[in-house]
Parts: C-alpha cells; sequence; structure tokens
C-alpha cells in the first residue's frame, strides 16, 4: 500500500480523535474500519503507530465497546483555541507564502515559522511534514528575482510612510525607459509579479507599475497626503491586471469543453446556461482587454464568441492571422 495512503489516513483518525466529544473518536473501532475501508488490524496499527510517536491516544471500554480517545490538552496548552486542521492549515501555509520572499517581513516569517516547528512534538512535525505527500500547493514563480528583492522593501516603506518615490521604469508598451516622480498607494502580488498602484501628478492619474521593471528606485523625504480613492478591487472588471469599463461578453463552448468551463468561476459576474446539443454559453460583466483576449483565445477552436461583435471580429482576425503564419512555417520544411 503507498505511503501516502497510511499518512492520509492517520491524519483522518487525528481529525476523527480531535473534532469527536472529549477527545472521544464516538464509535467502535469496527465502525471506524468500515467508514476507512479498512480492517481492523489496519486501524489498531496506525493508532499504535501514532502512540509510539508521540500521541496522546488512549482506549476505554463502555458498554462492551472499545473507544479511542485523544487527549487534546497538550495542543490546547500549546496552541490555545487551535484544532488540529488549524494548526496544519497554518504549518503548510509556508509553501503559499513563498511568494512574499522578497518583502521585508520574510525574516519575520521565517522566525514564527521556526517556533512553531520548535514547539511541535517531533510527532506531530513528522506527520505534518510527510502530508505534502498528498497535498501540494504550488505558487507562482516570482518574476524579477534578486532585482525586486531591494525594491519591495522600499515601496512598501514609502507607501506607509506616504513618502514620494522617484524612479526609472522601463514601459513595454511604449518600449522606453523614463524618470517618474510617484506617489506609492498599494502593492499587489499577482501571478507570480508585483505591481505598485501609484498617483502620478505629472498626468494626475493612478498608473500601475510592474515591479520588477523599475531599474532604480530612490526614497524622497517629501511626504504626501493620498488625494485619490482606490478600490479594494481595482480589477474587478478584468480577468487579469486592466481597467476599463465593463461590458456584455457571451461566449459560446463546444460541448466537449463544456464541463470544464462549467466547472470554473472565470469571474463573479459570469452566467451559464446549458444547450440541448451540449454547447455551453457563459456571458460575462468584463472590460474588453488583452487578459479577455488571451482567455479566449486559450480555447482555439473550441470557444466562439458571440457577443460584441467587435471583440468577436478581433478574435477571427487573430486565429486567422494564427493561420497563415502556421501555413507559411510548413510551407518552408
Amino acid at each position: 500500500m503507498p505511503r501516502s495512503n497510511e499518512v492520509i489516513r492517520q491524519w483522518n483518525i487525528l481529525r476523527e480523535l480531535e473534532a469527536s466529544r472529549r477527545g472521544s473518536c464516538g464509535r467502535s473501532r469496527a465502525q471506524g474500519c468500515r467508514k476507512m475501508q479498512v480492517s481492523t488490524r489496519t486501524i489498531r496499527r496506525d493508532l499504535i503507530a501514532l502512540q509510539t510517536a508521540g500521541f496522546p491516544i488512549y482506549d476505554e471500554v463502555i458498554d462492551r465497546l472499545r473507544f479511542w480517545k485523544l487527549d487534546t490538552k497538550p495542543f490546547r496548552d500549546l496552541f490555545p483555541g487551535f484544532s488540529l486542521p488549524e494548526l496544519y492549515a497554518l504549518y503548510f501555509s509556508r509553501t503559499l507564502l513563498k511568494c512574499l520572499a522578497g518583502a521585508p517581513f520574510q525574516k519575520d516569517l521565517t522566525t514564527a515559522f521556526a517556533k512553531l516547528e520548535k514547539v511541535l512534538t517531533p510527532g506531530l512535525q513528522k506527520l505534518f511534514d510527510q502530508l505534502p505527500t498528498v497535498l501540494q500547493a504550488r505558487t507562482g514563480r516570482r518574476r524579477g528575482g534578486s532585482k525586486i528583492d531591494k525594491t519591495i522593501p522600499g515601496l512598501i516603506t514609502a507607501t506607509l510612510e506616504r513618502r514620494q518615490v522617484t524612479m526609472r521604469y522601463h514601459s513595454l508598451s511604449s518600449r522606453r525607459t523614463k524618470n517618474y516622480l510617484v506617489e506609492p498607494y498599494r502593492l499587489l502580488h499577482f501571478q507570480g509579479g508585483f505591481y505598485l498602484f501609484a498617483y502620478v501628478s505629472e498626468y494626475n492619474e493612478m498608473r500601475t507599475f510592474a515591479v520588477e521593471r523599475v531599474q532604480h528606485l530612490s526614497l524622497l523625504e517629501t511626504t504626501f497626503e493620498p488625494s485619490q480613492e482606490l478600490s479594494s478591487e481595482p480589477f474587478a472588471h478584468s480577468l487579469g491586471m486592466m481597467q476599463g469599463p465593463p461590458q456584455h461578453v457571451e461566449v459560446k463552448f463546444t460541448a466537449k469543453r463544456a464541463p470544464y468551463v462549467r466547472e470554473v468561476e472565470w469571474h463573479t459576474s459570469q452566467q451559464v446556461v446549458d444547450e440541448p446539443d451540449g454547447s455551453l454559453r457563459l456571458s460575462l460583466e468584463v472590460c474588453i482587454d488583452q487578459p479577455l483576449r488571451s482567455w479566449v483565445l486559450s480555447f482555439g477552436a473550441s470557444a466562439l464568441v458571440l457577443a460584441p461583435p467587435d471583440l468577436a471580429a478581433e478574435i477571427a482576425a487573430e486565429l486567422t492571422r494564427a493561420r497563415a503564419g502556421y501555413k507559411a512555417s510548413s510551407s518552408k520544411r
């Protein structure tokens, strides 16, 4: 039997014991075996393994039924108010917090988790470390590498202290490198990259900057008072990192792709209509931007834009260019 099955089974046993009234499993071992679809010998072996690992598990007979209990007092003393699942969720979140590797609180996170590991019993820490074999999290690779490690702390400091900054920034849209004087409002992590929302007085507007394209940053002593309202969800109408007024978008997906499209929430505004032939119509209230175009194109011939007409024409033209490119490439072989 795979080692991962054993680990997750033992974890489920602990959860059952911890969640039940007064730490009792509330059922005989035979009942627990039927639920997990294993033999009583397997459950007994798991319980002994958990006891050997240092978990305070014991059993008692009530009305000729054997009940297993977990003494949760040691966990309550070490982690007041935390259940075992909550404790593991915190421990497991180390992977999810890797996206903050360049931030100034990286050291604080490292020391905090070191303290958590220090008070975990050896058995509990071993079990926690084995669980990723059956439950994993993958974060996007952070762009910019060490270049932004020095930039992000400065931007966070400037944002918290409301200090103006000057920065040299390379724009991909204009293909120019320019010096900016900005008032930083917020940093956002999205799909492996960091973005800065800042007010640019030269243009009298808020702008979004990709932090990895900041070539040089200097914090000034001059401070500012926020003059702009920044939405809690600045990209509420976009599938990506863009802004604009929402429009009604309707896309039809083939029967083959419909199950995949149906199971994902692409946007909070989406509405799904199933067709008799198995195809699906998806309606969205979003801005017409590059993330939307890229999303539609990612489905290839499985997606057909029904509205608006201008977007349908853009997608058709892009697919025509792609077809021409493939045709030209194959003719040269």
